[in-house]
């Protein structure tokens, strides 16, 4: 080994500067080595600090997704209460709940559902009108054809209920109106026989009276021959030139007869009793007669019924109408009490009907 690079061989400059190196040499390292920890522990620190803030954000991610999923939820709790009572107020409950919701995909089947809902109110409500026309005018075939159209669109699973009694009610009123129809007609047909029998007696009775009219004629022609020729037998003639008729007794009356000097003329009947006068005077006699007339017969109007239907309210006739037939009048009954005035009066009053001859 080299004597000089044996630090006991160098003298006191050089070992004051051998330490100095030393000295310095030995810093830097320590240095170094203090650096280098400081250096990892800063790694170390900035790892922590992602691994932090990653965990805060799965975290936050879990509790999103997991606000989510009950959004979700409380949208189809919602929309399962709205279907079932479709009220505005449920609907509108279901559509606020919607916005919560992030996923695209799901909010979009939501709304499609919120609109399925809305339509099917629509239809049922039709449907509800449709049934409440026809009852109110149960003769009419158009707003019974409507009805049962409106009726038809209700598919929904959630309008079966509805759709089941509005079809019931509708079969109902349609049997009513039938029945009422069958029994106007029959009323007809019977009004029609009678009018007929009616008609056959007062044309039997025209001709009875036409008879005994022309027997009459023909009698009071017979009466007044007979006394013209018992007139035309007392008159005298002088010969040896012409001259005047005279009656001897001054003046004669005579009934059912006419004459003008000696001849006789026939006098017609009006009705069924004559009342004829006659004077006959001396001279170129001159005869008047006074014939009666008979009035004919007259008949009267025969009444016609109507009927007079009601509802009451608690006792009291609230509602009136006066109809020419039993039908009219049990349609017109029955399209009021089923009119939705009458239904909510139902609940607190007592409801009463009835048919009255006028």
């Amino acid at each position: 080994m080299n004597k000089n690079l044996n630090p006991l061989n160098w003298t006191k400059k050089q070992q004051i500067i051998g330490g100095a190196v030393a000295i310095v040499l030995i810093g830097g390292a320590t240095t170094g080595i203090v650096n280098h920890a400081n250096h990892q522990a800063k790694e170390r620190k900035i790892e922590a600090l992602k691994n932090k803030k990653i965990k805060l954000c799965n975290a936050r991610a879990k509790k999103a997704r997991k606000l989510e999923k009950s959004n979700e939820a409380d949208s189809k709790k919602l929309l399962d209460i709205a279907e079932k009572t479709p009220t505005d107020k449920n609907i509108k409950l279901a559509e606020d709940s919607i916005l919560k919701v992030k996923n695209a995909e799901v909010k979009k089947a939501f709304d499609n559902q919120v609109v399925g809902i809305k339509n099917r109110v629509k239809l049922e409500n039709e449907a509800k009108t449709a049934v409440s026309n026809y009852q109110k005018d149960a003769m009419n075939q158009d707003k019974y054809k409507t009805a049962q159209q409106a009726i038809s669109k209700l598919t929904s699973s959630y309008s079966k209920g509805l759709k089941d009694s509005l079809t019931k009610q509708l079969a109902t009123s349609k049997k009513q109106a039938d029945d009422a129809t069958k029994a106007q007609q029959a009323k007809s047909e019977s009004d029609s026989k009678a009018k007929a029998t009616n008609t056959n007696k007062e044309q039997s009775a025209s001709t009875g009276n036409a008879t005994n009219n022309n027997a009459n004629v023909n009698a009071g022609n017979d009466s007044q021959s007979t006394v013209n020729n018992d007139v035309a037998s007392g008159s005298n003639s002088y010969g040896g030139g012409s001259q005047n008729n005279y009656s001897q007794g001054g003046s004669n009356t005579s009934q059912n007869n006419t004459n003008s000097g000696s001849s006789n003329q026939g006098q017609g009947n009006s009705g069924q009793n004559n009342s004829n006068s006659n004077t006959n005077t001396g001279g170129n006699g001159s005869n008047s007669n006074n014939n009666g007339s008979n009035g004919g017969n007259s008949s009267q109007p025969s009444h016609v019924t109507k009927y007079l239907a009601w509802v009451s309210v608690d006792g009291v006739r609230t509602y009136t109408q006066l109809c020419n037939s039993v039908a009219e009048a049990n349609s017109w009954t029955y399209g009021i009490l089923h009119s939705q005035e009458i239904i909510n009066l139902s609940f607190d009053h007592t409801i009463g009907n009835g048919l009255d001859n006028v």
